[in-house]
């Protein structure tokens, strides 16, 4: 058991002890930090990568601009990328960018910004 769910339990006592919607919830909340932090090790990894593929000198102060377009430099990127976003879509689900109800919003959000009764021909 997490610290975190240890914690909860503890302070709300037996409430939600055998509560479903609370483990379906959990494990979907573990998701998602999984994911971000899958996400922050992708970023620190390959800046680290690129940055030393980047200066080959070994005293690290002078840059190599021939490796700005070397494949080498960035195939780990690409690659760990396309990883990265198929753990993205069994995150988040397909509609990781427009929501169930994004349509409705939307449309919503454009009514409410056009005047009540604009009608020209009134």
């Amino acid at each position: 058991m997490g610290r975190c769910r240890k914690r909860f339990y503890e302070e709300y006592g037996q409430e939600f002890e055998n509560d479903e919607s609370f483990e379906i919830a959990y494990k979907q909340v573990k998701r998602i930090k999984g994911f971000y932090s899958h996400l922050k090790v992708y970023l620190i990894v390959n800046a680290v990568i690129i940055i030393s593929n980047l200066s080959r000198d070994f005293s690290g102060i002078k840059l190599n601009e021939g490796a700005f377009f070397e494949w080498h430099t960035y195939s780990t990127a690409v690659f760990w990328g396309i990883g990265l976003a198929a753990h993205a879509l069994s995150v988040f689900g397909r509609n990781i960018f427009f929501g169930d109800d994004w349509e409705k919003r939307k449309i919503q959000e454009y009514m409410s910004k056009q005047p009540v009764n604009k009608n020209k021909w009134e």
